[in-house]
């Protein structure tokens, strides 16, 4: 079943930023709406069942007023993306390759995952691990 949560992300260099995405992650480009002078008015990337939008920075509209880019607030976050994956450290090393700075090295966690951390190419904070909340036998359930 599909996500019906889908997060949203901001880049100023948006058609950079699919490529990055793609090719670092994993995710195909759906589809990426030309804008003005460059820029992606909305983009759909999906990733098996999972889809995140981009589109370039912009001051315009309601929602566009609301946004600013992490180093607007010294590489602060407000959310995160959290990306399921086979292999945490085979992503890890192509993201590292790729230019991502990487905030946690990969590790196992006391539920049986393995994941690392990382900011994108213009700042964004990734969590990408082994844990996959669709299957029941890997939900974190502490007293069991």
């Amino acid at each position: 079943m599909p996500s019906i949560a889908i997060p949203c992300l901001r880049y100023r260099d948006t058609p950079a930023a699919i490529d990055w995405l793609c090719e670092v992650f994993g995710f195909a480009c759906q589809v990426a709406v030309p804008g003005i002078d460059g820029a992606i008015a909305h983009a759909q990337l999906t990733l098996g069942d999972g889809m995140i939008m981009l589109g370039s920075v912009s001051t315009e509209g309601e929602y566009g007023k609301v946004l600013v880019q992490p180093d607007e607030i010294r590489g602060r976050q407000t959310q995160t993306v959290y990306l399921q994956v086979n292999d945490a450290d085979r992503v890890c090393e192509r993201a590292r390759n790729a230019g991502a700075v990487i905030l946690q090295e990969p590790a196992d966690t006391e539920f049986g995952s393995r994941g690392f951390m990382c900011r994108d190419l213009e700042g964004h904070v990734w969590n990408v691990g082994t844990y996959d909340p669709w299957k029941p036998d890997d939900l974190f359930l502490p007293n069991r």
